[in-house]
């Protein structure tokens, strides 16, 4: 069995849905899937939570398959409006970025539970990643492509991690008051990337995964779990690129990235099975 959690609102369905058709596809074992989601209210805009015909939808689906499980949302609004992180909540970053942070907090999470971002796409099997020990580290992640340069700590060697693929030991991180102490930091200091940050800057006990199991920059042969973050390109000019990967146009023309156009294709059939409207 492994248990996998997504945070987010609305937005994240149809990366959701993908995320999840690509799990069921490589995991032979039970799926235990919870999506943390909220209603919120800004100055600048307000956020609806995940539907419950996704979740209702994706349910049914990771029942039906060969390994069962379950897709259970799980709303925290009211917990999160006990401890709103006010120096955050209305920087570029969406409030729903610190959603994670109050796993600890709800008491039907289990121990042991594999964070993803919606936008993560799994291409392996996730076992030697989910399975490793973690008794003695809060936290196990893949050290952020960018930022282990631009935030390392000078004292030791390059620690900070991305926290789109985040193996979180509950069990001890309940123990340790990590993210309590995370959400305080978000309500008192305005950072870049807030979530993340507070993680880097807290946590005692990190274990550094290998890339493969986050890989952020672009597909190669080794590749678990890839993670399609905003890069950077230098020719021929300065730039960005985001692509998600549901752009499969980008996908194709951009990245030219044919690599998941099976799942695309059983995403689009999913998402015309139930209904699914985008608008």
């Amino acid at each position: 069995m492994m248990n996998i959690l997504y945070c987010g609102d609305s937005n994240i369905e149809k990366g959701l849905m993908i995320s999840v058709l690509s799990l069921v596809d490589h995991i032979d074992t039970e799926l235990n899937i919870y999506v943390m989601t909220m209603e919120l209210e800004t100055e600048k805009k307000k956020y609806k939570p995940v539907s419950d015909p996704v979740v209702d939808a994706l349910d049914e689906y990771v029942k039906n398959s060969k390994f069962g499980g379950f897709v259970k949302k799980i709303n925290i609004t009211a917990l999160f409006n006990k401890t709103i992180p006010q120096a955050n909540i209305n920087t570029r970053f969406t409030p729903y970025c610190m959603v994670r942070l109050f796993a600890d907090q709800v008491p039907e999470l289990p121990d042991k539970i594999l964070y993803l971002d919606n936008d993560v796409v799994c291409r392996r099997d996730i076992k030697d990643l989910y399975y490793l020990n973690m008794n003695d580290h809060e936290v196990a992640g893949v050290l952020d492509y960018y930022g282990k340069w631009f935030f390392r700590n000078r004292k030791r060697n390059a620690d900070y991690i991305n926290s789109g693929v985040l193996l979180m030991n509950l069990d001890m991180i309940r123990r340790t008051g990590l993210f309590r102490e995370c959400r305080k930091m978000c309500s008192e200091s305005k950072m870049f990337m807030p979530d993340q940050s507070a993680i880097n800057k807290l946590a005692e006990a990190k274990r550094l995964l290998p890339r493969k199991f986050n890989e952020q920059r672009r597909l190669r042969h080794n590749t678990v779990l890839q993670h399609f973050t905003t890069s950077f390109r230098f020719f021929p000019w300065i730039h960005t690129v985001s692509v998600k990967p549901w752009d499969v146009e980008k996908m194709h023309n951009v990245l030219k990235l044919h690599e998941y156009d099976d799942l695309l294709d059983r995403y689009q059939a999913f998402k015309r099975r139930i209904g699914y409207d985008e608008e």
